[in-house]
């Protein structure tokens, strides 16, 4: 019988890949319980997109917008505020009501991401802001807004529900080492789970987040992570990998992608019935081809942007796909194949 790892050899952009066989039969000895799943590569206009099997959507249909432009008070070290730098800065309510409702009339928009930099406690101010949000889902009642919450509590996570917030994310850390030393933050780990819980109450679907690698390209505290975020009726979990680039030269190792997918494994084990979900950021090249081809093997229901080849390898291990120009915690198993191209 062909094994997986043989016919991974034959798809063009992974011909050069070095996978770990054992873990590829790993992968395939479950895949009883991928094949059913159908995964979603989800290709959100808040950057350019294409690839030889998909492509992107010319229309800015999910843009992603920054209540503090590029400004970031704690400066994590994995980041230094750059993931930042791409959103569409609106910095006063005004501002983002008449950009939103702007694209709404000119581009077709569908929903929004809306996120910021946190203070020195990891918290981001978006009270002056929700009236806004109450005026564009009055207005636009389809409109689907996701919000980055960072560290909250029980009436903050009532505000964003009261607002009219249909996703709220946030990054799970499950280290105290990593909190302190990347973060540069005084909060303990119980503070996360404080936060999932606060949100978990409300009925916003909530995307918690999970950096692989967060403690300067180590795995440390990932493990309890997914241990927290299974003790709360979250939607989906999104996994990203960190980038090095974006950190100082010299503090961040690269992942191994090897170990970037021991993690999906585990993380459908621990979460089986959950939307798990590979999001935007991770290492370029080659490593992200054989991180994504783990994320379609090891069962994950959806990939941002994903690499080329990782159609291939859904049709390889039997998986049916389907595509949405809308951030992957969006619209989870909803909607329609737009394989044809934008949504209207």
């Amino acid at each position: 019988m062909s094994t997986w790892l043989d016919a991974l050899s034959l798809i063009e952009p992974l011909e050069d890949a070095d996978f770990d066989a054992d873990l590829v039969a790993q992968m395939q000895a479950h895949a009883a319980r991928a094949q059913p799943r159908p995964v979603r590569f989800s290709t959100p206009t808040f950057k350019e997109y294409d690839s030889q099997e998909i492509k992107g959507c010319g229309k800015n249909a999910f843009p992603a917008f920054s209540i503090t432009g590029g400004a970031c008070a704690l400066d994590c070290d994995h980041c230094r505020a750059k993931i930042l730098e791409p959103m569409i800065p609106a910095t006063k309510p005004e501002d983002l009501d008449r950009k939103v409702r702007d694209l709404v009339m000119l581009q077709g928009l569908q929903g929004f991401l809306l996120s910021g930099g946190s203070n020195r406690r990891n918290e981001i101010r978006y009270d002056k802001f929700y009236p806004v949000i109450e005026g564009l889902k009055r207005d636009f009642p389809e409109m689907r807004i996701a919000i980055h919450t960072a560290l909250t509590d029980d009436a903050g996570a009532r505000r964003m529900e009261a607002a009219g917030v249909d996703t709220a994310m946030l990054d799970v850390i499950g280290a105290q080492e990593t909190i302190e030393q990347v973060y540069h933050l005084d909060r303990p780990v119980a503070d996360f789970e404080k936060t999932l819980e606060a949100l978990s109450a409300t009925a916003m679907e909530i995307s918690p987040h999970i950096v692989i690698g967060l403690h300067y390209g180590r795995l440390l505290g990932e493990e309890h992570a997914l241990e927290m975020v299974a003790r709360y009726p979250t939607k989906a979990l999104v996994l990203v990998v960190v980038m090095p680039f974006y950190a100082s030269p010299g503090t961040f190792a690269t992942v191994p992608a090897d170990d970037v997918g021991r993690l999906f494994l585990r993380a459908r084990d621990v979460l089986p019935d959950r939307d798990l979900l590979l999001g935007c950021a991770r290492p370029a090249g080659m490593h992200k081809r054989i991180t994504d081809a783990y994320a379609v093997m090891a069962g994950l229901d959806g990939i941002a942007f994903p690499a080329e080849g990782a159609v291939a390898v859904a049709d390889l291990v039997g998986r049916e796909w389907d595509q949405a120009h809308a951030c992957c915690s969006i619209k989870l198993g909803e909607g329609r194949s737009l394989r044809a191209g934008c949504a209207a």
